[in-house]
This record gives C-alpha cells, sequence and structure tokens, in this order.
C-alpha cells in the first residue's frame, strides 16, 4: 500500500537472510565483546532480534526501473530474492549482495499497471501476485504472461461492487499446509466490519494447480489505524502477521505477531463482523514492536520513533537455524525522498 497518513512459504535455505549485509559497521563486534552481550545488544524481545539491516537498494535504479516501492519478498526456487514492487514490476535480486539481476514488468489483462502488493512463489516457479485494484490475484509466468486468475468473494471487492475501500484490500499471500491452501489477507475492514477486524481469506487449491474459494477468518488489530501489510505462513500452520501504521510527524509503527488461525471460525458466511459472541477470532501473539529493535547505526530521514524504522512492507520467512526462524523484511519508500528503501534481517523464536 501506497503511503497513508495514518498509525512464501519456508522455502530454500538461509542464504537470503544470512548474506545480507548490515550497513556499515552495524554488525561490528568489540574485541573481548562476549555472545551473550552481543545477543543482549540486538535483542528487539525476548522472541525478536535484529541480526542487521541494508539500504544498499535505496533510490537506484536497473534497467530503467526505480528500485523501490517495495511491496513484498518471496524466495525463489533457485534461492535468489523475488521482490515486487507495488508500481506493476518484479525484480530478481541475488541473495548475497541484493543486486538486482532481472526485472519483469507486469499488467493486467488490458495491458493496465497493478497496485501490486502481494506474492508467492509456487512450487513450479509461478508467481501469484495480488492487486490492490480490484482486488485481484492472478497467476504469471516467470516472463509476466497471466496464466490465471482466482475468484475473489464480491463482498472483499472494492466499492461499488463490494465492500472493501480502494487501496485496502489485499496486502498479504502466504501458502500454508504445504502449498495445498493459499491464504491472502486484507489490510483494512470491510464496510459494515467493526474497524479494526480484518478478513483473511483462503483458497485450497485443486487439479491443475488452480485454487478454488475456501474458508474465511477474521483478525483484530491493535486499532483501526493500524493495517495489515503482510502475513508469512510458518510450517505448524500459524502466521506471522505484520501491523503497520503512519502518524505524521511521529513516524511509523510496525509491530510482528505470532497468529493461529486453526481454531478461528469460519467467517465466510457472516455479513458483519461486529464482535458477536461466538466468533472466534484469530489468536495472536505480540513478538517485538520493531521500535523497540536496536538501531545498529540506522538513520532516518523524517521523524521516526527509533531511527531503524520506515514503512516495512514485505516480509518473507527464508530458513531456520538454532531454533529461530530467519525472517527478512523490507520497507516500501514510496518513492519519497525522506524515506528509504530497507532489509531488515530477524531472527524469530515462536514458541
Amino acid at each position: 500500500m501506497r503511503l497513508r497518513t495514518v498509525l512464501a512459504t519456508v522455502t530454500a535455505g538461509l542464504a537470503a537472510a544470512t548474506c545480507l549485509s548490515a550497513a556499515g559497521s552495524a554488525n561490528a563486534v568489540a574485541p573481548g565483546t562476549g555472545a551473550a552481550d552481543t545477543a543482549a545488544a540486538h535483542a528487539c524481545s525476548p522472541s525478536v532480534s535484529l541480526d542487521g539491516f541494508s539500504d544498499a537498494l535505496d533510490k537506484t535504479t536497473f534497467g530503467g526501473y526505480f528500485v523501490g516501492n517495495l511491496s513484498a519478498l518471496a524466495v525463489d526456487k533457485d534461492g535468489s530474492l523475488a521482490a515486487l514492487a507495488d508500481r506493476s514490476y518484479l525484480f530478481d535480486l541475488d541473495a548475497k549482495t541484493l543486486a538486482p539481476k532481472s526485472v519483469v514488468g507486469l499488467a493486467d489483462e488490458n495491458g493496465a499497471a497493478l497496485d501490486s502488493e502481494g506474492l508467492v512463489v509456487d512450487r513450479d516457479g509461478t508467481r501469484l501476485i495480488t492487486s490492490e485494484t480490484e482486488p485481484s490475484i492472478r497467476r504469471y509466468s516467470v516472463d509476466g504472461k497471466i496464466l490465471d486468475r482466482l475468484p475473489v468473494p464480491s463482498s472483499l471487492l472494492v466499492s461499488p461492487a463490494g465492500r472493501a475501500t480502494s487501496n485496502q484490500t489485499f496486502e498479504g499471500l502466504t501458502l500454508l499446509n504445504g502449498g495445498r491452501t493459499l491464504l491472502a489477507s486484507m489490510e483494512y475492514a470491510i464496510s459494515g466490519d467493526t474497524a479494526g477486524i480484518v478478513r483473511f481469506q483462503t483458497w485450497q487449491r485443486t487439479k491443475g494447480d488452480h485454487f478454488k474459494l475456501s474458508a474465511q477468518y477474521a483478525y483484530r488489530t491493535d486499532g483501526p489505524i493500524l493495517g495489515v501489510p503482510e502475513v508469512q505462513a510458518l510450517p505448524d500452520g500459524r502466521l506471522l502477521v505484520l501491523e503497520r501504521g503512519f502518524t505524521s510527524g511521529v513516524g511509523n509503527t510496525v509491530r510482528l505477531y505470532l497468529a493461529d488461525p486453526r481454531h478461528a471460525t469460519d467467517t465466510s458466511g457472516i455479513e458483519n463482523l461486529t464482535g458477536q459472541a461466538g466468533v472466534r477470532l484469530i489468536k495472536k501473539t505480540l513478538l517485538t514492536d520493531i521500535a523497540s529493535c536496536p538501531t545498529l547505526g540506522a538513520t532516518a530521514k523524517q521523524p521516526q520513533p527509533n531511527p531503524l524504522l520506515d514503512n516495512i512492507e514485505g516480509m518473507v520467512v527464508t530458513g531456520r537455524a538454532k531454533g529461530a526462524y530467519k525472517v527478512l523484511l523490507v520497507s516500501d519508500d514510496n518513492q519519497n525522498a525522506v524515506q528509504t528503501t530497507r532489509f531488515y534481517r530477524l531472527s524469530v523464536r515462536a514458541h
């Protein structure tokens, strides 16, 4: 989602998370510093530590495209990073250096640009990509050709066709249950639902790698001004969920949650979600507020609660090491001089 004034599947090893370099000397360790001291210096919370960050791609270009506006990440079949820009193009990045290797433009069936926000690299290497415009989910080939389009419930379509608000629809996309289930997260509530209650829609895989509509669940954010820019599945069916908002003059709020949809109520047949009894929401547990992370030398171009923060919008789980998931985040700079395209490496313990 482009800037608002309001507060893939686990794949391909550890390459994308472990090889990114922190900016400058952010990861330097003083001689004689013990491992425990080093770990404490990187801790955001008991569950999350910041391993490093990189501003290497900020305000760069490649192949005539601005390298920014990044809204989603995925690990490709060859271990490289797929990075989706919300201005309708998709980069392939080197996992070690972040250097762009190729870029593909995207469009709808009429050749019009997308508001491309969510990304999954499927098991055959094709790309499932959301657009907030309708909203929609399309399957694209590696070279950007449309192969399929998934059905979307009428209530989730943008008004007047449905009850959603433009630029507040499908932001997150992930595969669950070994790839059998696809889940897309709405960013904000639809009309008729209580503000802060966000619908998560799922699809089940069918023959030929098509998807049919399936259950829907409800997730409550920490207030109506926080939306859901990204979700990522863990192998056991739980989710990592980002909540994000922005307040002018204050900066960004970005929080990471562990969420469990496995016992939530199927809300696909419930017209209005108003907090009524009998509806089990997706359970969630706060893992960390990113503002609590160490700065590691990061700087900000606008007011922020922590200079490390920016408009964090993309997330992917890249592997697991020493009992922690390796998670890569990226911020969407909105092609704005006072925002930064920044990658963040986290270690996340999801107990």
